[in-house]
């Protein structure tokens, strides 16, 4: 049973990690996107 928490523990984590970084890109990609129908940049 522990080896069953462990294992899923370590798999959680690039799960989690693959979500937020979706998140983050879907961001950054609708910010570029606002950015040049409004003539501006994002940074």
């Amino acid at each position: 049973m522990e080896t069953l928490i462990v294992t899923a523990y370590i798999l959680v984590w690039p799960l989690l990690t693959a979500v937020v970084l979706a998140v983050l890109t879907r961001g950054v990609i609708r910010d570029y996107g606002k950015a040049k129908e409004g003539g501006t940049t994002v940074v």
